[in-house]
């Protein structure tokens, strides 16, 4: 389920303010939190491809009345300059006829149509009723244990994709309670209470900026050129587009589209300069606008589009770094294994013999029974069973391989037990009644030795090379990102803001996880001359898998006129974290097989460079950092590279 936040506004005192005020501030602060998960779900959407989740905000009403009156509130025009009107619906008693079957018809269609982004009710809402949508609730006149009730915070706390994501914002639901704040925190934290919640501080430098949300999607600088125009500011020149007709553009537009289908078909970048795959592009092109040829024909004559497609292609060949995906497989099945080890730290555990009575509670009579459960009605012949048959029920353990193992550490816990019992009636009560968590702590320890042994690998080259996909940020004015040559005050915020100003980056925009991956951004693109392009992927970008479903993905990957970088900035006191080191093993083996693949076509050789944070100083250049911190390719000559067919 999400993660339950109760949010207030930074600095505020509720009682300074009069009752409609202070339901108007949570209104407000209800939207503000609303439109931005609105946006970290949009990105998180196109980041994953996962499918876009529309949430909605609930605002709980003391009475029908009340519900009327926040209604005329959230739709007027002085209410978020009035974009809520007709985006909001009422659900309670009072409503009749066709108004309170509209109001359930958009109920049901919560999830799925995106238009109700305000759902206003009097505890109407069923029982059960809960939605995968719900990110935030706004309860008005309620008390502390009233908001932690299933019947409002219990509404959304289920997730939409199943499970959670691993982001903040798409796990969290967020509850706006500033006149409750401190005594929800206070309730949520006393013992026995089943949620516990976070709390989030809505304010300009807080969790939640007061300042609207918006997104702002972000294309490469060629598909930009190729496929729009962009009006220049005072102080930012608009790129010259490279085709000077909506038709000419929409034709560059679809271009790119075939180029994308294309990634698997072609081994390297290159091969769009070849007259015969320019040639097979335009054909596709032609056969993608034909439908719109009220618009096209007699405008783009067939050898217009031709030149188009060399255009767009030779441009795309020569102005993208060329990154490839490469699968690496194992040619035959993958065997599993747990090395030997002995059992550590158990004087920690001391289970103790419990009753073997059971309960039984009669729900007519509401009369209460035990009756009494022998050892006899279960042995095993061996202590030691009573272990061994919880630890193969683990999919990673194969009882045949790992007999030996299983039995020698079932018996280090047996003795281990028999060692403070006495009485073997007494080992055999904490087998039977506690056996199962004996088991895990034992399979827990199994796992730290935990061996995954492949045979041989095959790598494949899936793609010769990817198109990068628009990247999205959320900003709270598009026009008002930051120059990355200038540092932002405090260092630490500089992760909160989104960066223009390049003039090697492949995209217009960039955001930075610390003020040192700035700096390498302001001595790649403004300091070497050797540079060409450089990008900070976006997700997905690279299929580098450095533990079981776990993805890394690089800070940076550059291109020099010989070689191409891939770099990672990690603070210094975590250069030797099991993960970093992890990750690093992974990517050195991927810029081997990309070497390679390169080499098959007389393309730029990878490399893997790991940089210490402190190591980023206004004198420090890209040479000296790769010389210094490059890390060797890890290269199997055995196993078998495939190219993309």
């Amino acid at each position: 389920m999400k993660e339950p936040a109760v949010a207030t506004r930074a600095n505020f005192n509720p009682s300074s303010v009069s009752p409609k005020e202070l339901e108007r501030i949570k209104l407000e602060d209800g939207v503000h939190a609303h439109e931005n998960v609105k946006v970290e779900l949009d990105i998180y959407a196109r980041e994953t491809g996962r499918p876009l989740v529309h949430p909605f905000m609930l605002v709980v009403a003391q009475d029908t009345a009340h519900a009327r009156e926040i209604r005329e509130t959230v739709e007027d025009d002085k209410f978020f300059g009035g974009r809520y009107k007709d985006r909001v619906i009422e659900v309670h008693s009072a409503l009749k006829g066709e108004e309170s079957d509209e109001a359930a018809e958009k109920l049901v269609g919560l999830e799925k149509d995106g238009k109700t982004e305000i759902v206003i009710h009097v505890n109407k809402l069923k029982e059960g009723w809960d939605v995968t949508n719900l990110y935030t609730i706004v309860p008005l006149r309620a008390s502390a244990s009233e908001i932690l009730t299933e019947q409002t915070l219990g509404r959304g706390l289920r997730l939409p994709y199943g499970a959670r994501t691993g982001v903040e914002a798409v796990d969290t639901l967020t509850v706006i309670a500033h006149d409750r704040f401190d005594e929800v925190i206070r309730q949520a934290r006393e013992d026995g209470s089943p949620l516990k919640v976070k709390a989030v501080q809505i304010g300009n430098g807080g969790d939640v900026s007061l300042e609207r949300a918006v997104l702002l999607e972000s294309p490469t600088v060629l598909e930009t050129v190729l496929t729009t125009t962009v009006e220049a500011t005072p102080d930012k020149p608009a790129p010259a587009p490279i085709f000077a007709t909506q038709e000419a553009r929409t034709v560059a537009n679809v271009t790119l589209q075939v180029i994308r289908q294309m990634e698997r078909e072609l081994s390297n970048l290159d091969q769009l300069k070849k007259p015969e795959v320019q040639e097979k592009i335009a054909q596709r092109v032609a056969e993608i606008t034909r439908p719109a040829q009220g618009t096209l024909e007699g405008v783009i004559a067939a050898a217009d589009v031709g030149a188009i497609v060399a255009t767009v292609t030779t441009k795309v060949a020569e102005q993208t770094i060329e990154i490839p995906e490469i699968v690496v497989l194992p040619t035959s099945e993958v065997t599993f294994s747990f090395s030997d080890f002995d059992l550590t730290g158990l004087d920690r555990l001391t289970p103790q013999p419990m009753s073997m009575e059971i309960t039984i509670h009669e729900l007519r009579t509401e009369r209460r029974r035990t009756i009494a459960r022998t050892l006899a009605d279960r042995r095993e012949e061996r202590f030691e069973d009573y272990l061994v048959t919880h630890l193969i029920d683990h999919d990673e353990v194969d009882y045949d391989a790992t007999a030996d193992l299983l039995y020698k550490l079932a018996g280090q816990m047996v003795a281990h037990l028999r060692g403070y019992l006495t009485e073997d009636d007494d080992v055999e009560n904490v087998l039977l009644t506690q056996g199962k968590m004996l088991a895990d702590t034992i399979f827990s320890q199994m796992m730290a030795h935990y061996v995954e042994t492949p045979t041989r690998y095959i790598g494949k080259v899936s793609k010769g090379f990817t198109l990068l996909k628009p990247l999205a940020f959320k900003v709270t004015d598009p026009k008002a990102v930051r120059d990355f040559k200038k540092p932002v005050i405090p260092a630490g915020d500089t992760r909160k803001h989104v960066f223009d100003g390049f003039t090697k980056c492949v995209f217009p925009h960039q955001s930075f996880q610390s003020n040192e991956e700035r700096l390498f951004a302001v001595l790649i693109d403004t300091h070497e001359p050797k540079v060409e392009r450089w990008v900070k992927p976006g997700p997905k970008q690279f299929q580098i898998e450095y533990r079981r479903h776990e993805k890394y993905e690089p800070d940076f990957v550059v291109e020099t006129a010989t070689e191409k970088l891939i770099v990672e900035i990690k603070a210094r006191k975590d250069m030797t974290d099991d993960t970093v080191q992890a990750k690093a093993t992974a990517a050195r083996t991927w810029v081997g097989y990309a070497t390679r693949h390169a080499a098959s076509y007389g393309g730029k050789p990878w490399r893997y460079v790991l940089i210490p944070h402190d190591e980023m100083t206004e004198n420090a250049t890209l040479a000296g950092l790769v010389a210094k911190f490059n890390m060797q390719a890890i290269v199997d000559e055995s196993v078998t590279l495939e190219a993309a067919s």
